[in-house]
């Protein structure tokens, strides 16, 4: 068996086990200490009486089982569940977005539904949720690990990272019934269906991940930088203006598609609360120009908003978000150093040269097809001009070993150039946690972003950094205890 095969079958235990570690952590501290909060196995009454299953309303066979799963059903988890059991009744429930409820109510209705008469309804939808949740993770890290491999191109390193993720300090969301892991599987694995080729099937995974948060969005972030790359070339080396103008306008339209879910959200809840109202009953962001409820409601219900968190009553939040804060600007600034110049040009000018030779420009597909082909020995003979220029241009242009000299990453892959739209992605995902959100959620928030795990796999083996690796390890291992132990049991944890 081929090395990358066996690290992929590690990873995929790895995955599993960190799984099992987490439900009998919860289960263990969910036996020894009474909930803060009690009221998590209360059930009003859906608002439309056709919402629910009249299943629901039959007692159960087994109903300290349920009682049990629905007792777990804490914090967000409980708006998830009553809009996949109800729908979207409150205004503030449009903040939670729908693919995980969806996936939730057609799983309890079909799958799981011989076990409502067990369980009970609402039992049936915590219990999907958390199968859901659980078992899409598993796929996600897998999906890190094969996306690892093609960014890194090192199978050591990508394993080390993979493990990383599965255990990382968020863990406790991704077994919880939370959108986490949903967006983490679409995100990454649409990533890594892009830079393997298929980019049809990468735009729809992407879409998916706008469906399960509203951060899904900035993932088009990575085919647009592919798109600039691709029409500036184009334009400067091939001379060929149609070409560049093409490649723009199929880009823009796949953007434009993993805006999609977004935009449909928010249309369907404008019809909701806001179509057929009087205009005293109108809510305000109803009257918008543009009439954009997300922002509104993440202010009005949460206090979500620039500078807002910034009190000092909220420092306990800071400390408490402050690793993986320091890890995600240590990770920034490492790659700054060696790649400033593409970082400040937004990946053009001086080092365009860099990212057009890495895979970003060119479907892994395709360049293992052209690299195996029975007459690539003349391949150099026959590329064009362009290509020998900017080849030319790469050596000449790439870091000098000065600068990575004495430095944490020695030579390391991570330093990559075409680990640059990553990086942009987590700088923007690190500026808006910090400054805007509750600074907490930033755990959480960062912890689907590749760079911090490629990032530490490296500070890991680095003979002047090892103890770094150390601190991270220790990070993980101390945040899933403690998430382990306050978040099920209605304790406040990121």
């Amino acid at each position: 068996m081929p090395p990358s095969n066996s690290y992929e079958s590690l990873v995929l235990k790895s995955a599993l086990a960190s799984r099992f570690l987490l439900i009998t952590l919860i289960i263990l501290w969910r036996s020894l200490l009474d909930p803060y909060d009690t009221s998590a196995t209360l059930n009003p009454n859906c608002l439309s009486s056709t919402s629910s299953s009249s299943s629901a309303e039959k007692p159960a066979l087994w109903p300290s089982l349920g009682s049990a799963i629905e007792s777990n059903i804490v914090w967000d988890s409980v708006y998830y569940v009553r809009i996949a059991q109800c729908g979207y009744e409150y205004e503030q429930t449009y903040a939670f977005f729908p693919l995980l409820p969806f996936l939730i109510s057609v799983s309890s209705r079909t799958v799981l539904l011989p076990l409502v008469p067990v369980i009970g309804y609402r039992a049936v939808l915590g219990l999907s949720g958390y199968l859901i949740s659980n078992i899409a993770f598993v796929f996600a890290a897998v999906y890190f690990y094969r996306l690892s491999v093609i960014v890194l191109k090192d199978a050591k390193a990508s394993l080390r990272a993979s493990i990383l993720f599965c255990f990382n300090p968020a863990s406790i969301f991704y077994t919880s019934i939370y959108s986490e892991s949903l967006y983490a599987l679409f995100s990454i694995g649409g990533v890594y269906h892009w830079l393997s080729g298929a980019q049809s099937i990468a735009v729809l995974w992407l879409a998916f991940s706008g469906l399960a948060r509203s951060n899904g969005m900035l993932n088009a972030g990575y085919i647009c930088f592919h798109t600039m790359l691709r029409a500036y070339e184009a334009l400067i080396y091939k001379k060929r203006t149609s070409l560049a103008m093409q490649v723009l306008a199929v880009g823009i339209l796949r953007c434009l598609f993993i805006f999609v879910p977004f935009m449909s959200f928010q249309a369907f809840g404008y019809y909701n609360m806001c179509h057929g109202q009087h205009l005293d009953d109108i809510r305000p962001w109803c009257r918008g120009r543009i009439p954009t409820m997300y922002n509104y409601i993440q202010g009005h219900y949460w206090g979500v908003g620039f500078l807002k968190y910034f009190h000092l009553k909220q420092m306990p939040n800071f400390l408490l978000a402050s690793p993986i804060l320091t890890l995600t600007l240590c990770s920034i600034l490492t790659y700054g150093r060696t790649w400033y110049k593409l970082l400040f040009s937004l990946g053009f000018q001086a080092s365009l040269e860099e990212m057009s030779a890495e895979f970003l420009l060119q479907p892994v597909a395709f360049s293992r097809a052209k690299t195996c082909s029975p007459d690539n020995k003349s391949s150099n003979d026959k590329e064009p001009r362009y290509l020998r220029r900017r080849k030319q241009m790469i050596d000449r242009a790439k870091p000098s070993t000065q600068v990575k000299e004495n430095e944490l990453l020695d030579d390391s892959p991570y330093l990559s150039a075409s680990i640059f739209p990553f990086i942009v992605h987590l700088g923007f995902m690190g500026a808006t946690a910090f400054f805007v959100m509750h600074v907490q959620v930033a755990t959480r928030f960062l912890s689907a972003s590749a760079p911090l795990y490629w990032f530490a796999a490296y500070l890991m083996i680095s003979p002047s950094s090892r103890r770094w690796g150390y601190l991270i390890w220790a990070y993980c291992a101390a945040y899933i205890l403690l998430g382990s132990l306050l978040f099920p049991n209605f304790y406040p944890f990121t």
